[in-house]
């Protein structure tokens, strides 16, 4: 009989792909869940960046194959969104590359970095796709704690008492999700430290540094770093465009050379609109702009969160970032599921157990900010009665 390959049993569906489906189970049962489990902006990208996918779209010349490497027009939008943002120079034709993800990202610099066996260092708690690609290509992972008493940075004294010697890569994740803690400039100096003393590759995975944070930070900062890290950064959430499908890998040439190799063996360009619209949306959408979508209406809703958080005797850190909450649940319960399972099938609100994360996430909860303000005030209405028929 024929049988899958070894990998199809190193991975599991993703936890939300199957949750999902139990979540639209119950909606068709008439359960009207509010969901504020996932991380998918739930606004619209801006008009001027709509209105350019449109103009292109009528152009009959525009729907051939495109350059996987990218237009000039998106490189230029994203060299300048580096130094607007971050004061980062980067040379537009070598030091960047578009990519439609940072799930493609994670797979590129895996195979242009990594053999089988080969071991990387993935955070505990962490998203959940480092562990999922790296087992699929068949390295060995070596978790890191991210612990809360430590704002959810590595442990250096930690790290630099393991055997080092066959990591290849350093996965990192600031601002992180899922914990909310921020980027620091001194995580970021020691991380470039960490890599040039031992001889690995840091990623940092920064698709959230605009989120409810007023000063942005890229590990590419510091002196040096482009020597030795690889930055991802994506356009879905700070721009509200998760379902275009565009983010970015920024390092030196070599580095971004190594990882376009494997790129243009899996993937064609994106269709020429969505990259001149992404070019539109860096060069236009103003401070004003993401004062409004990212600062402001997050805000808003952070707020909401947090008093769900507080209903539910959840503690958590106000100073974290991001577009979720990052709780921790009361003592008494015995498993996280023991609450979120509850609060699904009986206040109707789906909110994210921790475990998903790692074993340091297993007494946590996140709670998304990706829904309407009206959605957020109805789910916390429903778990305050729930609470109330509990008592």
């Amino acid at each position: 009989m024929i049988q899958p390959a070894d990998r199809v049993h190193s991975v599991q569906e993703y936890y939300f792909s199957r949750k999902l489906k139990e979540v639209a189970q119950l909606n068709a049962a008439g359960q009207d869940i509010i969901s504020l489990a996932i991380g998918s902006p739930d606004m619209p990208p801006s008009p001027q960046t709509i209105d350019k996918l449109c103009e292109v779209a009528h152009d009959e010349k525009a729907h051939g194959y495109q350059p996987t490497s990218g237009i000039p027009e998106l490189r230029q939008a994203m060299a300048g969104f580096y130094q607007r943002t971050y004061d980062v120079t980067l040379d537009w034709k070598t030091e960047l590359q578009p990519i439609i993800g940072s799930k493609e990202g994670i797979m590129y610099a895996t195979l242009a970095f990594c053999n089988p066996g080969d071991e990387v260092l993935i955070p505990d708690p962490g998203y959940p796709t480092y562990t999922a690609i790296n087992n699929i290509f068949g390295t060995k992972i070596i978790n890191y704690n991210l612990r809360e008493d430590n704002g959810w940075q590595p442990d250096f004294d930690e790290l630099e008492q393991m055997d080092l010697s066959r990591v290849k890569v350093m996965w990192t994740n600031y601002p992180n999700m899922p914990t909310g803690g921020n980027a620091r400039m001194e995580t970021f100096e020691r991380l470039v430290s960490f890599a040039r003393s031992h001889n690995i590759v840091v990623v940092n995975d920064n698709p959230y540094s605009l989120i409810l944070n007023q000063h942005p930070m890229s590990i590419m900062q510091v002196a040096g770093a482009k020597d030795c890290c690889i930055e991802f950064n994506s356009m879905s959430k700070s721009h509200n465009m998760p379902g275009w499908r565009m983010a970015m890998m920024v390092s030196n040439a070599e580095y971004i050379s190594w990882m376009f190799k494997i790129q243009s063996n899996i993937e064609n360009g994106t269709f020429r609109g969505i990259q001149l619209a992404a070019a539109e949306a860096f060069n236009t959408n103003s401070e004003e702009w993401h004062r409004v979508n990212n600062i402001e209406n997050y805000g808003r809703r952070r707020a909401i969160a947090e008093q769900i958080m507080t209903t539910l005797d959840c503690t958590f850190d106000p100073q974290q970032v991001g577009m979720f909450l990052w709780g921790r649940i009361p003592d008494s319960y015995a498993e996280v599921e023991d609450l979120t399972e509850k609060v699904l099938h009986e206040a109707r609100v789906f909110i994210t157990p921790g475990f998903i994360f790692g074993q340091n996430g297993k007494r946590y909860i996140r709670i998304s900010l990706c829904a309407k303000d009206e959605k957020m005030q109805e789910a916390l209405e429903r778990i305050n009665a729930w609470k109330r028929n509990k008592q």
